[in-house]
């Protein structure tokens, strides 16, 4: 199981808690390819992009216009937080329902 996320953000670190042997992958360190970009906007589409982050608040308007992958290559931490892949399957966040799923 990979968490996409960033190790300083507080939800991951939750998520990789209870996730036992789950691997963090911070996407600051090493950003995501251009195919796991389009396999994550596919699967989520704008619901990917965190529009409360400050991240978000912070750029300019000519940047929230770009298409979400180059947005997500630009400013990865702008991605809502974590992307869980578990086997074939994507989550998204860290809510109630993705707990439920992804624990026993």
């Amino acid at each position: 199981m990979v968490i996409y996320g960033i190790k300083t953000c507080d939800t991951c670190r939750k998520a990789v808690k209870a996730l036992d042997g789950a691997e963090l992958r911070d996407i600051r360190v090493d950003p995501l390819s251009p195919q796991e970009r389009a396999e994550f906007i596919g699967t989520f589409g704008a619901a990917l992009i965190n529009r409360s982050s400050a991240t978000w608040r912070a750029l300019s308007e000519e940047d929230r216009a770009l298409p979400e992958a180059e947005l997500l290559e630009r400013h990865p931490t702008v991605m809502k937080r974590p992307v869980i892949r578990s086997g074939d399957a994507l989550h998204l966040g860290w809510s109630k329902d993705v707990q439920a799923a992804l624990l026993p």
